[in-house]
């Protein structure tokens, strides 16, 4: 019996909580209007501001081969994780990208030649793009927004054996929402 009692009262609580009164034109109650006359006469209707679409960079540019944007790898010299200053445009367009578009996502793939153990790979892939990551950060990204995973030398872009090669091995992936 006191169950079947506390659920009653609950449910008046309830009942009583979602009422609301009346909007006050459907009292006839007349509102007073306080907005200055300055500020009517300025207001003009503003257009919706879509997130692909905030700021310089957009997310069509992505697939634009004319846009630097375009431009999803960033390339290393052999044993190093510094990012090359070749590359500074180039990581500056994507952080733009990400503060004008802050829900989406990046994942950088760090990535190494053949050369190395199988360890030593995956380390110096995470260094690779843990340092990709740091400067998208420093340049306005936000840190949820990114995330640094190494794929070592598992995901070689040319499997041939020299220098050119391993050059286009040496490098750093971007890939943004929905493309991984």
């Amino acid at each position: 019996m006191p169950n079947a009692l506390l659920a009653l009262i609950a449910s008046l609580i309830l009942v009583a909580c979602g009422s609301q009164p009346p909007a006050p034109e459907q009292t006839g109650a007349k509102v007073e209007d306080r907005t200055p006359a300055a500020v009517k006469a300025d207001i003009s209707p503003v257009a919706p501001v879509v997130a692909s679409q905030v700021g310089e960079y957009t997310l069509a540019m992505l697939r634009d081969p004319n846009s630097i944007l375009s431009k999803r790898s960033v390339f290393f010299d052999f044993d190093e994780y510094v990012v090359k200053a070749e590359f500074k445009p180039l990581v500056e367009a994507h952080a733009k990208l990400l503060v004008a578009n802050p829900k989406i996502k990046m994942l950088i793939q760090g990535n190494a030649d053949e050369r190395g153990s199988r360890e030593y790979n995956l380390a110096l892939g995470q260094r690779r793009a843990e340092a990709l990551k740091k400067m998208l950060i420093l340049l306005g990204a936000k840190e949820e927004q990114i995330e640094a995973v190494s794929l070592g030398e598992e995901k070689p872009r040319c499997t041939e054996h020299g220098e050119p090669c391993w050059g286009e091995n040496r490098r750093d992936d971007m890939l943004y929402t929905g493309e991984f």
